[in-house]
């Protein structure tokens, strides 16, 4: 599973380090902006089995840009606005609200 969001500074990372010990997920993180630490490309969707956008506008940069390596890939969008910190426990607590129900897990 592969989280995006800009930077990938504060909330893909955040949801990597919270699912990464999940026994039934291999996570991964990465961004669409250009300075983003980690940039998504090409081995990242073609690695990832879902992927899950922070926002629409993560969703659309994807398509844009990836469209033929995201067919017939779920990708998924929590609305998680750019308004957390690394590891914000209110973060925290709307990924482990979010992510499992997308994912059918318990």
């Amino acid at each position: 599973m592969l989280f995006v969001c800009s930077r990938n500074q504060w909330r893909s990372p955040t949801a990597e380090q919270v699912f990464r010990r999940h026994p039934a997920l291999a996570v991964r993180s990465a961004g669409t902006s250009a300075s983003a630490r980690r940039r998504v490309g090409e081995a990242d969707l073609a690695w990832a089995d879902v992927v899950i956008a922070m926002e629409n506008r993560h969703k659309a940069r994807l398509l844009q840009d990836h469209a033929g390596a995201l067919a017939g890939k779920p990708l998924h969008v929590l609305d998680i606005p750019d308004d957390y910190r690394f590891m914000d426990p209110a973060l925290v607590e709307l990924l482990e609200a979010a992510v499992p129900p997308l994912l059918g897990l318990g």
